[in-house]
């Protein structure tokens, strides 16, 4: 791998991120680049920089992840060593027991979390914000399920989709749902409870959503400053080796 080419590479990833982003306020601070106006644009800015860290982290372990094809597959001690590498070995030191009783584990170590560090400043306090904050729906729908309504309207869907002369199919058709859950009342109390429920459990996790937007800014601006080190570098090295 070359150094040179793969910072270029790098540079010009991030610049297409942040063109695609559109026009921001620029800083009155000199050399401090502009922040990309969107949601969407701003967690592609987060994304490429993450691997761009993640990358450069293997690269110097010799590894890559690029550049593997489907006709030349690494022996399984190659992928374990790039799997150890990229997430970590051994048992994982991170983990979150959701309210919905999954629970969510991660390393400390590896090119992964070496690059959330240099993004969010705390992986440690990254990882368990965004998983209770990516979780947020998935507990407001346990709530629902415990309403007793929306037991008893279960129950009626689960009636209605049954066929007369055999058990409840895994996977029933699509259009037979739908109507068993206008005539059991499911779909309409589940338009009504789960925005309620959902509003409720955001109240309930206003400091985890709080530190999510604090760590995510955080990681936003450190990755603008890391494309703008890297525009320099390339800017430099190109200007070097055409003269």
């Amino acid at each position: 791998m070359r150094p040179h080419s793969t910072l270029r590479a790098t540079a010009l990833a991030v610049l297409a991120t942040l063109a695609l982003a559109g026009c921001a306020t620029p800083s009155a601070e000199r050399g401090t680049p502009a922040l990309p106006t969107t949601e969407r644009a701003q967690d592609d800015l987060i994304d490429t920089a993450q691997r761009v860290l993640v990358d450069e982290c293997l690269a110097r372990q010799g590894l890559s992840v690029r550049h593997a094809s489907a006709h030349e597959r690494p022996s399984g001690q190659e992928d374990r060593r790039l799997q150890d590498a990229l997430f970590g070995r051994g048992r994982p030191e991170l983990s979150v027991t959701l309210a919905t009783g999954y629970t969510v584990t991660a390393h400390t170590d590896g090119c992964l979390a070496a690059a959330q560090r240099e993004l969010y400043g705390d992986q440690r306090r990254w990882f368990r914000t965004r998983v209770v904050v990516n979780n947020l729906r998935a507990e407001a729908q346990q709530r629902m399920k415990r309403d007793p309504d929306y037991g008893a309207a279960s129950a009626r869907w689960t009636r209605c989709v049954t066929p007369a002369n055999g058990p409840r199919p895994k996977r029933p058709d699509t259009a037979v749902s739908a109507r068993c859950a206008r005539e059991s009342g499911l779909a309409r109390l589940r338009a009504r409870l789960e925005p309620a429920l959902l509003a409720q459990v955001r109240a309930e996790r206003r400091e985890q959503l709080t530190t999510y937007t604090q760590l995510r800014t955080h990681a936003l601006h450190r990755a603008a400053a890391l494309y703008a080190e890297r525009t320099v570098r390339v800017s430099e090295k190109k200007g070097s080796t055409s003269s």
